[in-house]
């Protein structure tokens, strides 16, 4: 007994009292046992955190995009400005950074253009990376407006409950309300916010539900069907994003430079994306 119990606390005694063959094919089983345990905790943590298809971000730009003064390879930084809900039960906290780079630029021509693309969302040690195509561009102006409600509070009626009117013809009735689109609700509103799903108007190259994501999704200062460009008169969307090349957004002018400014809004939809 004594002697048993020597050798299961000293590994040379148990090397001299089998096989050395047998000790090292036990621990490469051992290990090999571990590195599956291993790799499917990690594929699990995987799945769990992955950002659907069809899931909307909506983003304020934290750069500048200039036919004329960006570059190919050029960082493109932006934040998300509201929380995002995710199918898993998961979120993308608001001020979570969105990063990606300029593909090319065309400035000397007409028209000029400038593409880009957004590669990954970070959010504090963690990136997603992603694919994404370009649903709605709003200008800093259009942005701001968005924010101030319609008309001022009655007195003793608090800031939040006021009326707002989204980019895209929706109309925000204040923190707990209901988001309309003439009579008909959509979605509703929270502080810094809305939720609804996505919607397509008739004749609007911008899809509905996609992806079959039918979470409510985050839309800003946004309307639930907003498509194409606001505020900004001169540029249009030549390229989502949606199509080969995949994830690449082209703007091009229709007169002049391409200039869409930092503080300007985005929704982007993603085409993919899990959590490293």
């Amino acid at each position: 007994m004594e002697s048993t119990w020597r050798c299961a606390r000293d590994p040379s005694l148990r090397l001299k009292s089998g096989s050395a063959q047998d000790d090292i094919s036990f621990r490469f089983r051992v290990n090999q046992f571990a590195l599956m345990i291993a790799l499917f905790i990690s594929n699990a943590a995987l799945a769990q955190t992955s950002i659907p298809a069809g899931t909307v971000l909506p983003l304020q730009l934290s750069t500048s995009l200039n036919s004329r003064k960006s570059r190919p390879g050029d960082r493109v930084r932006a934040r998300i400005m509201q929380e995002v809900p995710l199918s898993s039960g998961r979120k993308i906290h608001a001020g979570a950074k969105v990063v990606g780079h300029v593909v090319s630029v065309k400035a000397n021509e007409q028209p000029a253009e400038i593409t880009f693309r957004f590669e990954k969302v970070e959010s504090g040690h963690r990136a997603i990376p992603i694919i994404t195509n370009l649903r709605a561009l709003a200008s800093v102006m259009a942005v701001e407006d968005a924010q101030i409600p319609s008309a001022g509070p009655d007195r003793g009626t608090p800031w939040a409950w006021t009326t707002k009117n989204l980019i895209g013809g929706e109309v925000a009735y204040g923190e707990g309300g209901p988001v309309v689109r003439g009579a008909d609700v959509v979605g509703h509103a929270l502080f810094g916010g809305v939720l609804a799903q996505v919607n397509s108007s008739p004749g609007s190259p911008c899809r509905g539900e996609v992806a079959d994501n039918g979470q409510l999704q985050a839309f800003w200062v946004f309307s639930s069907d907003a498509c194409g460009v606001y505020g900004i008169d001169n540029v249009e969307i030549a390229h989502a994003g949606r199509t080969l090349p995949v994830g690449e957004i082209r703007i091009v002018s229709k007169t002049g430079n391409v200039r869409i400014d930092s503080g300007s809004g985005m929704l982007l939809r993603v085409k993919g994306g899990n959590l490293e």
